[in-house]
Formats: structure tokens, sequence, C-alpha cells
């Protein structure tokens, strides 16, 4: 093989999600969603610049397992797109995998229709892909459904715990098989590239606990961090990250993570796909980053400021707030939160620019009660406004002078 491989490797696509959007008045879908699409639309224009040779999807196209037409039709469109350009692998994820192992999943209606140069890998399988620079061995490791790894084992009497290490065996034994078979099929001088679906022993998490779709499964890194692979394409975790960056004895085990930000769980969170130049032995790689959309998050400490709301726009102009997914976090007290002006902060943020207001978010600063000491209804009006003003930190001098006006007010002395 004279060169290498040019590998398109992408994940977590999650179109669906709508939160921190509206409709669309010109397409009538969420704001939101077209984020997700045009990332899509920005990897796809990459990768036929660089000639691509072999795309790997590895999981995860819709946010429920049943999308509504409109979002299939999209995802299609762009899959049908990256198809002229060169052969696609469609890993099953947990977002495409339904309930029953007996329905289909999100992404069959390709396998069905049998539309050429994709192949929807929803077994533990490897195969031989032909593409213009030359083959490749690809191993796919869909995200491990229970009902199917467990199919032949007594769960009866297991408790969840123990379904779950039984579960996780299950994996790793899928895993070596497909490194077996995949030295069983290569030549000695073919690279081959596994895909996976699942999360890996010390990753790092992204915003995905917050969208996962039941109990989850953990591999362990070993048979991913075999040399039988060049490299190794997994998804279902959003933050991008290579778990063997620090070792030369294994392939990189890389998560792309997802196209764009879920929430701000994932707000400082770079988002891209990753692009490959896979080769036996001497595979590179690097991380595409695409401009997704800006989350941010503004906090002011007004607890001790005469105005609130000018301290909160005074930090508002420090920062680029243009097509943004903004919220603020602003600390208070009750005295203090009576001076902030919600209305100006508001119109502000939309003269800024901003995409969405997330929220404004008031963290107020609540002083500790002053315990009484005896019971409430022993004490006299004016003994309790007295501890009153004292868990209010009232200086003596203006609690003494409070308190004579009360007593003329109230008692007449």
């Amino acid at each position: 093989m004279s060169q290498p491989i040019r590998v398109l490797h992408f994940a977590d696509v999650h179109i669906g999600m709508e939160n921190y959007g509206k409709t669309d008045p010109e397409t009538g879908v969420s704001s939101r969603a077209l984020d997700f699409l045009a990332r899509m639309d920005d990897m796809i224009e990459y990768a036929r610049a660089g000639d691509v040779d072999l795309a790997i999807f590895a999981g995860d196209a819709f946010r429920s397992r049943s999308p509504n037409p409109t979002y299939q039709r999209e995802f299609a469109a762009r899959i049908h797109q990256l198809s002229q350009l060169a052969p696609i692998v469609l890993l099953v994820g947990n977002h495409d995998a339904p309930m029953s192992a007996a329905k289909a999943n999100a992404i069959e209606i390709f396998q069905t229709l049998d539309v050429p140069g994709i192949w929807v890998a929803g077994d533990y399988e490897v195969r031989r892909l032909e593409t213009k620079r030359g083959a490749v061995i690809v191993g796919a490791a869909p995200y491990p459904i229970r009902a199917r790894l467990l199919a032949d084992a007594d769960t009866r009497g297991m408790t969840i715990a123990e379904q779950d290490d039984a579960l996780e065996r299950a994996l790793q034994g899928q895993l070596r098989s497909l490194s077996r078979k995949a030295d069983e099929l290569a030549p000695a001088d073919a690279p081959r590239l596994l895909s996976g679906h699942f999360s890996v022993a010390g990753a790092a998490w992204g915003s995905e606990r917050s969208v996962m779709l039941g109990r989850d499964v953990v591999a362990n890194l070993a048979p991913l961090a075999d040399q039988t692979w060049d490299y190794v394409a997994l998804g279902h975790i959003h933050r991008h990250q290579n778990l063997t960056a620090d070792r030369e004895d294994a392939p990189p085990v890389v998560y792309s993570g997802s196209l764009e930000r879920i929430d701000f769980g994932e707000e400082g969170d770079a988002k891209g796909f990753c692009w490959v130049a896979l080769a036996r032995d001497s595979t590179t790689w690097e991380f595409v980053e695409l401009p997704a959309r800006k989350m941010l998050t503004l906090k002011a400490d007004c607890r001790a400021i005469d105005n609130p709301t000018g301290q909160v726009l005074a930090e508002m102009k420090r920062r680029d707030l243009q097509d943004a997914v903004v919220r603020l976090v602003i600390k208070l007290t009750p005295e203090s939160e009576t001076l902030l002006n919600d209305g100006v902060i508001v119109n502000e943020l939309k003269r800024a620019g901003v995409f969405h207001i997330a929220g404004i978010s008031k963290d107020f600063d609540r002083r500790a009660r002053a315990r009484l000491g005896v019971s409430p209804e022993g004490m006299t009006p004016m003994q309790l406004l007295e501890r009153y003003f004292e868990s209010r930190d009232v200086e003596a001098e203006r609690r003494e002078e409070l308190l004579k006006l009360a007593r003329e007010i109230v008692v007449g002395e």
C-alpha cells in the first residue's frame, strides 16, 4: 500500500436535541437541531476537500430511539452525501438501538434498502472493506445489548451488579474475538481499525450521562489497546480524548466526541471529529475542531454592590455574547435582590445578540438563622424583633434606633 487510508471518524451526532432553541420559522425545525445538522455539513465539506477514503460513524445518530421523520430525512440526506465520497460504517449506538432485540434500530433502514457503500454494523463482526487507496480490515463493536450478549447465560437469581459483571465479561470476550478474527482476515500490510460504542474505564465523561438510556456498560482498556489494531474509533462519550496518549505500545484509542454541545456540562469542551491517516503500524491522526454553538456561564457577585444591575451589565460587556447560549448566575443578598432589574438585563442580552437566554439564576447568600435559645412562644415581640435584627447583622447603634422606634409604634413606650 503506497498511501495511508484517509479515514473520517465521528460519533454522537444526536440529531433531535432541541434544548436552548426555538422553532426556526423557515424550516419548522428546532434552531438547535439545525446546529447539529450544520456541524455534519461542515464535517462533510472537510471530508470532501480531504478526499476521504472511509467514514466511520461510531454510533448515536439521533436523540431518541424513535426519531421523527424530519430528523430521519435530514440525517439520511447527509449520509447519502458522504456515501458519494467513500464507504461508510454506521455503528449502532445505545440511542440507535431498540429496547427489544426483535425491533429494528434507528438506522437499520440503510441496511434494509441495501444502500451501496453503507455497512450498518449492528453485530460484532470483522469485514474487509475496499477503498480507493487500498483494503482496510474493520472490526465493529456496537453498543452491548444485554438481551443479546447474555442470551445464553443463566441470569436467574443474579443481582443487578452480578448481571453487570457478566455483561462486561461478555463484552471483553467479544472484543478479544474481534482481534483474533482481524488477524485471521488481514494480510500482513493491511491496516486494521476497530470501532466501538461504549464506555471505557478511565475515560473522562462529558454530558452523555444526562441523556443516557438505561444502565451503562464499562469496558476495560486492555482488549482495545491491542496492537492488532492500528486505530480504535470510539463513540458514546462526548468529550474528545485519546485513552492511550502516553503509550507507545498501543494504538490510538480515541473518542472523537460529539459534533455539537449538548448542554452546559460541555461548555468548555472542543467539538469536532478525527481525521486519520491509517497505515499498518504507522497511523497518525488529528482532531479537527468545529465551530460548535458557544455556551457561556456569566457569574456576578452582587452581594455587597449598591448597583447590582450595573455590575451584571459590566460582566456581560467583558464577554463576546454574539450567537451564544448564555446563562447568568448572580450572587445576591435579599437586600441587593430588590435592586436588581431583570428586565434591563434581558434587554441588554438581546441587544448583545445572544442566541438563547438559558436562564438567570439568583444565588442568595442567606445568613445562618440566629438560635433563639428558648421557644419563640415565650418571647415578647420586642425580643423577637431584636433577634431578627441580630440575624440580619444590623449594626448595634442602628439596631437600638430601630428598636426604639418599634417600641413607640408597638407598645407606645
